[in-house]
């Protein structure tokens, strides 16, 4: 009778490592495949594989809305069917945001991916026609940052995302933005958050263009400059970062004698 029971027993703890080490591995595929070689549609082909063997997992479903977004950013966006393909994809990021917090509540990461799902939402309808989810994309992020957990690049990424957020909604004057419930947007904020971002991953050139952008609005184009010259000596560590580098490059010669 013992034996009997054991075995069912022993192949159910078998089959379970087996599954979670085979998801680990497509992970570990699709990392590689979305962080080296930046191929977002291959990363969410393993992905999607890595769901079917674990649909409750977390660090799989966080890593599909990020390949949703990655993939959206790129997409073709002229005629009325692309843009609505666009925006399909980044709900799709959406929903697999809330599925990844709903099962990983305390998870920096979780929160940060639901803010860029929602964020890209807000840029695409326009940021001042979905107050909601503005401030819904300021609060996941304050969560984000104030939980500090998944290593300098999660809460990084985090601080620069809130840097740009009240930089955004800064681009309207206060007394405007105020009865809209955007009062909280302020261009220090933004100067800080983009600091503490580069402070914690300083080899990132999105950081460094974007602060730049922010200091130049401000008219300090003395550390506008200096951001931007930084760029050419930062390794290429994303798929857009030759496009940061040429821009930067135009940039500087924009602000040449300022």
């Amino acid at each position: 009778m013992k034996k009997t029971f054991l075995l069912p027993l022993l192949i159910a703890v078998f089959t379970f490592s087996l599954s979670a080490q085979t998801v680990d591995e497509l992970i570990s595929q699709a990392d590689n495949f979305a962080l080296k070689e930046f191929n977002n549609q291959k990363a969410l082909e393993v992905l999607l594989r890595a769901e079917k063997i674990d649909g409750k997992n977390w660090e799989v479903l966080w890593r599909i809305s990020r390949s949703y977004v990655d993939i959206a950013e790129h997409l073709p966006d002229k005629t009325d069917k692309q843009k609505e393909d666009q925006l399909a994809m980044y709900q799709k990021s959406l929903d697999y945001a809330n599925k990844a917090i709903n099962i990983a509540p305390n998870k920096s990461v979780t929160y940060l991916r639901r803010a860029i799902a929602n964020g890209r939402v807000a840029l695409f309808k326009g940021v001042f026609s979905v107050i909601s989810i503005v401030n819904s994309v300021r609060d996941d992020l304050l969560k984000s940052i104030k939980l500090g957990n998944g290593g300098n690049e999660i809460i990084a990424t985090a601080h620069y995302v809130l840097a740009r957020t009240h930089a955004k909604v800064c681009e309207k004057p206060y007394l405007v933005r105020l009865p809209l419930g955007l009062g909280w947007g302020e261009m220090d904020e933004a100067v800080k958050n983009y600091k503490k971002a580069i402070e914690l991953r300083p080899n990132f050139r999105m950081f460094y263009i974007d602060y730049a952008r922010t200091l130049i609005t401000l008219e300090n184009y003395k550390s506008g400059r200096e951001n931007l010259n930084k760029i050419p000596s930062i390794p290429v560590l994303d798929e857009d970062d030759n496009k940061v580098l040429a821009d930067s490059k135009q940039l500087l010669e924009q602000i040449k004698n300022k």
